[in-house]
């Protein structure tokens, strides 16, 4: 596991100054500097905006005495990908908004809740509970 995200903390990075590089040289710089600005504001207004969607959808669940699993599972899409736009670059980006687009966010959800469940079944998961502070 820890292999894997030292490997992405060095991979991603270096892709996305790669991108960043790249499109600078196509469209000039400072249009690249406003085209990361602009997805790093639309980005935060776009999770702000979604993340009240998943809130309410919640709220309703509980209020109808039923488990909010499915917004949860969407509510952490929303968390992961407003961050993944908020991150400098162009790949977390396009990443960032398919968590964040009600029509592709599915997608995420099945692939999250399928390894939440496999990770429950083998019983590699597990909750503990913190220290009691009554």
């Amino acid at each position: 596991m820890y292999r894997w995200l030292l490997a992405l903390m060095i991979i991603v990075p270096a892709a996305e100054l790669w991108g960043i590089i790249q499109v600078g040289h196509w469209i000039g710089g400072w249009q690249t500097f406003g085209l990361l600005l602009l997805t790093g504001f639309g980005g935060a207004w776009l999770a702000r905006s979604e993340g009240r969607k998943v809130w309410l959808d919640a709220q309703r669940q509980l209020q109808s005495g039923q488990m909010p699993g499915r917004a949860l599972l969407d509510g952490l899409c929303v968390l992961v990908g407003g961050l993944l736009l908020m991150m400098p670059g162009f790949f977390t980006d396009l990443v960032g908004v398919t968590l964040l687009l009600p029509i592709t966010r599915p997608l995420y959800r099945l692939l999250l809740y399928g390894w939440l469940e496999r990770k429950i079944r083998s019983g590699s998961l597990s909750i503990r509970r913190g220290p009691r502070r009554w």
